[in-house]
């Protein structure tokens, strides 16, 4: 099956395409794509990899041959599933493969936040503790985690594996339940009272039409001002405007964040330009380790692999 591989810039320079070739007769790779540059490139291929590049209706319709296009991540947004299935284009994903990744990604956060290692190290660097007039220098102090209640957003395999260490950190685990849901599950709260009781908030839930924008000023004032609040989900889960209102009038204390609603951001991006010392920011790094890139190229290999076979394996379509 001849294969295009367009965002592979996506990927560290690491990352090991042997399975990939083991599954495919034809495999050709860019390191990225512009839109002008889709159809060009896909225009004989029958699979199509894509980490974030957009791949819509009037693009599918122009492909003839594809047959497959496998998303190289766990959000769908960049394609127009409705456009696949009318196209009979087979679209699959993946999950779970950043479990480990995301989760230690969220705890080096916090314990950075809370223990302040930064400042410790500073201190040292600085010569305080070669002046101190006894063996231990304070500074800004350390606070535990244990006792501290963190809301999940978003129970999928991301949330839970957040969740199993938070408990061994003897945190008191929130899973908060959709915030439009008429029951509640076992074991879940309502959304609101998660968010009002919670310490931390760390979102792992997909963007969609009814969680996009969804932390807004009206949610930030049923936070705690000691709140922090994570996001290695999607960018557009928050409003921009209304989270730097928030931490600007101390109704929440912190925000990290590992996505922004447009990646890369522009250089006057608003959460940017603040530089606000309680606003931490990455570049959306917290799937990436070494790992979970991999795991997640074998995935996809296997759902080829899968689809050839005549399987619906983490078909999304």
């Amino acid at each position: 099956m001849k294969t295009v591989f367009l965002d592979y810039q996506t990927f560290s320079k690491d990352s090991d395409l042997t399975s990939l070739q083991q599954v495919v007769d034809d495999l050709t790779v860019y390191a990225t794509t512009s839109p002008e540059q889709v159809i060009a490139r896909c225009q004989n291929a029958e699979v199509v990899l894509s980490n974030k590049v957009l791949l819509n209706r009037e693009i599918l319709s122009q492909l003839p041959k594809l047959k497959l296009v496998c998303i190289t991540a766990t959000g769908i947004n960049n394609i127009d599933i409705k456009a696949a299935r009318a196209l009979n284009i087979a679209v699959t994903n993946v999950g779970g493969y950043a479990k480990n990744s995301v989760a230690q990604y969220v705890f080096a956060q916090l314990l950075a936040y809370y223990s302040q290692i930064a400042h410790h190290n500073d201190n040292c660097q600085k010569g305080l503790w070669q002046q101190s007039d006894t063996f231990c220098l304070h500074g800004n102090g350390s606070i535990e985690l244990a006792g501290k209640s963190i809301a999940i957003i978003g129970y999928g395999a991301l949330g839970q594996k957040v969740a199993e260490i938070a408990r061994a950190f003897d945190m008191k685990v929130l899973i908060a339940e959709r915030p439009d849901a008429a029951t509640i599950r076992p074991e879940r709260m309502a959304f609101l009272a998660a968010i009002e009781q919670a310490d931390i908030i760390s979102l792992h839930c997909p963007q969609t039409l009814e969680t996009q924008g969804m932390f807004n000023a009206k949610l930030f004032t049923r936070m705690k001002p000691s709140a922090i609040l994570i996001n290695t989900a999607r960018g557009a889960l928050i409003n921009n405007e209304d989270l730097l209102n928030a931490l600007n009038n101390e109704q929440i204390a912190c925000a990290i964040l590992d996505v922004l609603e447009q990646e890369p951001p522009p250089k006057d991006h608003i959460l940017l330009a603040a530089q606000s010392p309680k606003l931490k920011i990455t570049a959306h790094i917290a799937w990436a380790s070494q790992q979970a890139q991999q795991t997640l190229l074998n995935l996809v290999a296997a759902n080829i692999s899968a689809f050839k076979q005549g399987l619906r394996t983490n078909r999304v379509d």
